[in-house]
């Protein structure tokens, strides 16, 4: 398959980390637009057989101070709407929700560090949430929640908001990062410890005894993900989508 990943500020979060890997492993093709290097918009969606979108430092209603937000969110808009199979981490889930129409704003309470999340009865028998057990503790580094678009089934939440939900068929959006490793963490305990609600040696703690397990949660989530873009790719013509 042909998967586009969409970055942010890559040299500051690891861009895709284990997701970009795992379709390297698998043998498909992987292309990168690094949306706030100032890289032109890549054109028409159905060149690829998948989408991924992923995180940043900044927020999804801040086109003032980066304006090449309308233009990322355009072609979000475009993949949905072509039935491009199309997943959001974090900042990626609160941008294809503004896409679809939902609101995203600032959430009552921030998550940062390690939280747990309920899969519902919803997300257990979706093709992708249903590789992750029915409690599992994610690791979170967000500020921002956003309302369901319309026609979009939740799939997941913590105590204090929204975690996933399928749009349609073929678009998922995750709040928790799944993508994460350890030199990622390494770097944002180190670049934004101003903003732990911990002590860094408590945090990093935890991340010792969790880790290893959420990326194999993590490496099941984006392997469920891309299958399932496989299967609607084969069952379905190229210019079906179009």
């Amino acid at each position: 398959m042909r998967v586009l990943s969409i970055v942010h500020d890559p040299a500051v979060t690891g861009g895709g980390g284990l997701f970009e890997r795992v379709v390297v492993e698998r043998g498909d093709h992987l292309d990168r637009w690094v949306v706030a290097e100032g890289d032109a918009a890549p054109g028409d969606p159905t060149r690829w057989e998948a989408v991924m979108v992923f995180g940043g430092a900044m927020h999804p209603d801040q086109d003032a101070e980066h304006p090449w937000l309308q233009d990322e969110v355009a072609f979000i808009e475009r993949a949905v709407a072509q039935g491009v199979p199309t997943i959001g981490v974090c900042l990626g889930a609160q941008l294809l929700a503004r896409a679809a129409g939902a609101w995203v704003g600032p959430a009552a309470a921030a998550e940062v560090g390690w939280f747990s999340v309920e899969v519902n009865d919803e997300g257990a028998a979706d093709p992708v949430l249903r590789a992750l057990p029915r409690r599992v503790d994610a690791f979170q580094w967000h500020y921002y929640t956003f309302e369901l678009p319309d026609g979009a089934v939740e799939l997941a939440r913590s105590e204090a908001v929204r975690q996933a939900y399928r749009l349609g068929e073929r678009a998922w959006g995750i709040q928790f990062h799944a993508e994460v490793d350890r030199r990622m963490l390494d770097r944002w305990f180190r670049e934004g410890a101003s903003e732990l609600p911990k002590p860094i040696d408590e945090i990093r703690a935890e991340t010792d005894r969790l880790l290893g397990r959420w990326n194999e949660h993590g490496h099941a989530l984006s392997t469920a993900f891309l299958d399932e873009a496989q299967r609607l790719a084969s069952r379905e013509p190229e210019a079906a989508r179009r």
